[in-house]
């Protein structure tokens, strides 16, 4: 059986993620704190900046996983939490509660995900062009998106199951709900404008991106720039 396991698929790149693995004949899997608005998807309510996450996990291996020998799993990191702050005076509190949804959940899958892949599986982080520069005033989403890059690549090194691959999709501006609540239209049209194609990049593109890196094992530990050409600032 094929599965896609997905963090945050209730809309943007995990729902049109979800919709491309399923045009696929994949069975489908979302964590998320809101169900998936489509019905052939397994919705599992999870708060991945709840410690209980694992008893989730867990219970989706049990109903999914343990009884198929022969799995391809693709593991996607899609959900994350974004914050306006600045280094000089963020909270710790705050800058772990960022890490906790944008880096330790996702190590928490890892743990007990890799060990149920067969064959052909992968583990695929959703970064950001932040994922390699910053801006101001965005230090902790900033911050977590550096350490997901870090942890695709010890984790390509340490990875000992040669039929599970890794890698990294770094879109650029996305026109999804956490974007447009985060910055006014005026803002999106800049946005846009900054890319060779003169628009923002759709949630479909990038699910798109995502299910070829999954299918292609060459890719192991590479990071993916999916941002239709933006240009510098």
């Amino acid at each position: 059986m094929k599965y896609l396991l997905v963090t945050g698929a209730s809309s943007g790149i995990g729902l049109a993620t979800a919709e491309r693995f399923l045009q696929a004949k994949f069975e489908v899997i979302n964590l998320s704190r809101r169900p998936c608005p489509i019905d052939q998807v397994h919705s599992y309510p999870a708060d991945l900046s709840n410690h209980e996450l694992q008893s989730v996990i867990e219970l989706v291996i049990t109903e999914h996983f343990n009884a198929d020998n022969d799995k391809e799993i693709h593991l996607v990191h899609n959900a994350a939490q974004f914050s306006l702050d600045n280094a000089l005076d963020t909270s710790d509190e705050s800058l772990r509660a960022i890490l906790q949804v944008n880096v330790i959940a996702a190590n928490t899958l890892n743990r007990l995900i890799i060990p149920q892949m067969g064959k052909n599986s992968s583990v695929i982080f959703i970064g950001s062009t932040l994922s390699e520069k910053a801006v101001s005033n965005t230090f902790s989403y900033v911050t977590s998106k550096h350490a997901q890059l870090g942890m695709m690549k010890s984790l390509c090194q340490d990875l000992t199951n040669p039929d599970v691959h890794v890698a990294a999709i770094c879109p650029g501006f996305t026109d999804t709900a956490m974007l447009r609540t985060n910055a006014p239209d005026e803002i999106l049209v800049q946005l846009g404008a900054r890319t060779a194609f003169g628009r923002l990049v759709s949630p479909e593109e990038i699910a798109e991106a995502i299910f070829w890196v999954g299918q292609n094992p060459v890719v192991n530990g590479s990071v993916i720039h999916a941002n239709l050409g933006q240009k510098e600032w």
